[in-house]
């Protein structure tokens, strides 16, 4: 009673409510819409059965059954028209209905953007991004002279340095190759060698025998 009292003061009402309520009325006399179709399609069928079991026998009754069923269908027709204006009022106020929900949260989603951003324009996100750029170029600046502080005040040859690396590089071949000059002569299992393997002090004896027997042949 204090919403139709406002209303008619023009007082403001919840459009949200407002377009609700209506809808659940469309809907509730949709049903009613619906079950009148209902009955007076069953009275059109009952009126047909009668014209047919009086076609014959009784012309009369079958006429005047058959002009009840017309104007039955007649009223069918225009209870038909009321849904079909029922069902697009319902279709279009849900549609309302949804674009105002859509819009009022795309607002407040506007409201929100404002708020993050606040004072927040392009020229101060540009000087952002350049500090930002600025101090990532120091920092680097700043490691890359650190790491190369390593030899500094040394006067290094670089040629020099190159001949000494080459020069260790050949000794340590000619070190290779001579140790292989040396490797002992593998002989394969089984194998008795032709030649016995004398030591130096065996070779000094035989050396001084020679001698003796030269001697003595003198």
């Amino acid at each position: 009673m204090m919403a139709g009292f406002m209303s008619y003061f023009g007082g403001r009402r919840d459009a949200k409510q407002s377009s609700r309520d209506a809808i659940v009325t469309l809907r509730q006399q949709l049903q009613m819409v619906e079950k009148k179709e209902e009955y007076l399609q069953k009275k059109i069928d009952e009126e047909l059965k009668k014209a047919k079991a009086n076609a014959v026998a009784n012309k009369a009754a079958a006429t005047a059954a058959l002009k009840r069923k017309k104007a039955t269908e007649q009223e069918l027709e225009r209870l038909q028209g009321t849904r079909f204006q029922l069902e697009m009022q319902v279709n279009t106020l849900e549609s309302a209905s949804f674009n105002a929900e859509t819009m009022a949260a795309m607002k407040k989603a506007a409201t929100a953007l404002k708020d993050i951003h606040g004072t927040l324009n392009i020229d101060k996100v540009d000087a952002t991004m350049t500090d930002i750029q600025e101090q990532t170029q120091l920092a680097n600046e700043v490691s890359e002279a650190i790491s190369s502080t390593t030899y500094t005040g040394v006067d290094i040859d670089e040629d020099e340095l190159k001949q000494e690396l080459a020069d260790l590089e050949q000794e340590e071949l000619d070190t290779r190759l001579a140790g292989a000059d040396h490797v002992p002569v593998h002989h394969p299992a089984g194998k008795i060698a032709t030649k016995p393997i004398q030591t130096a002090e065996e070779d000094d004896e035989e050396t001084q025998l020679r001698e003796l027997q030269a001697a003595l042949a003198m």
